[in-house]
């Protein structure tokens, strides 16, 4: 049985919802889910997690991601990208290479940022996309975030290809929004795509197309990332089998039940991996309780 996650390259026009609804089919298991949502008109990186990766998708770290997009200059539209109603247009013609590259250093570092209203935020329980469409919008609280980089990929008049490093919570349409703001011209996303997400690349995804062939040929285990590997930022503290065989009773282990030679310490709670035989078995939490030592409380058993 597969266990972990598989990186979907996901096409435009479908959402987020579909993907997992394909791998559920092609792999025939119930236990998928996906984390981060795509827009529909998106492309690129959706990590999809299978059976145990399910019970890791809140101890992962997606914090910083990447993507590849392509600004359409000289336009608005409701949607803030080129699915929406154009609102205006303009002249870009007297917009410059050099104008653009000092625009974009503006929006580096932590800015300030208000969330579309086509997105899947919610405000008193309702999703602020569906107010959009019945025409209603909604005063937006501003988010901090974080734009690591922004690279300038191509320009040519009336569009501009950019590549960004961002924290989670990101809005790309809001940034382009932004960026034409700030040009004095507008400027709308006609496309977008994740490359990076956490530990996820582009690199080792797989379409729904390839992943339905390597599964008709019971390869789909060579694409899927252990939960061992995808939580490879934590810690890892190996058990005994003594500490294995507590675990399936959903005893958190002592330190004698751990293959290091003294206990671990910290200042400061922290998630771990316990791990048998190089696989992960359970996340747990590291509590201080004093200078030389700490408690292991479980939080996800895996075995």
């Amino acid at each position: 049985m597969i266990n972990g996650f598989i990186v979907i390259d996901k096409p435009a026009g479908i959402t987020s919802h579909d993907v997992v609804s394909r791998v559920r089919r092609i792999l025939g298991t119930k236990k998928v889910g996906h984390t981060g949502t795509l827009d529909p008109f998106a492309t690129g990186v959706l990590p999809i997690a299978v059976n145990d990766g399910t019970k890791c998708i809140p101890f992962l770290d997606e914090g910083s991601k990447t993507y590849e997009a392509l600004l359409r200059l000289g336009v608005t539209t409701d949607t803030l990208d080129m699915t929406g109603a154009v609102l205006t247009e303009s002249d870009t013609s007297c917009i410059s290479r050099e104008q653009l590259l000092s625009v974009l250093s503006e929006f580096t570092g932590s800015i300030s940022q208000i969330p579309p209203m086509y997105s899947a935020i919610k405000q008193n329980g309702q999703p602020l996309y569906k107010l959009a469409r019945q025409g209603v919008e909604v005063e937006r609280k501003a988010r901090d975030v974080e734009i690591n980089s922004l690279e300038l990929l191509s320009f040519d008049l009336s569009f501009a290809a950019i590549r960004v490093t961002c924290s989670r919570g990101t809005y790309v349409r809001s940034l382009a929004d932004d960026i034409g703001r700030r040009l004095g011209c507008g400027a709308a996303l006609q496309e977008l795509r994740r490359s990076a997400s956490g530990p996820f690349r582009i690199e080792d995804a797989v379409t729904l197309v390839e992943l339905e062939t390597v599964a008709g040929e019971g390869r789909s285990e060579a694409h899927c990332l252990s939960p061992m590997a995808a939580l490879g930022h934590l810690l890892e503290i190996p058990l005994t089998a003594d500490g294995l065989d507590g675990l399936r009773f959903g005893r958190a282990p002592l330190w004698g039940h751990t293959s290091l030679e003294t206990p671990m310490a910290c200042k400061l709670e922290s998630l771990v991996r316990l791990t048998y035989g190089g696989k992960l078995v359970a996340v747990a939490r590291l509590i201080p309780r004093g200078e030389d030592d700490a408690a292991i409380v479980l939080k996800r058993v895996l075995v």
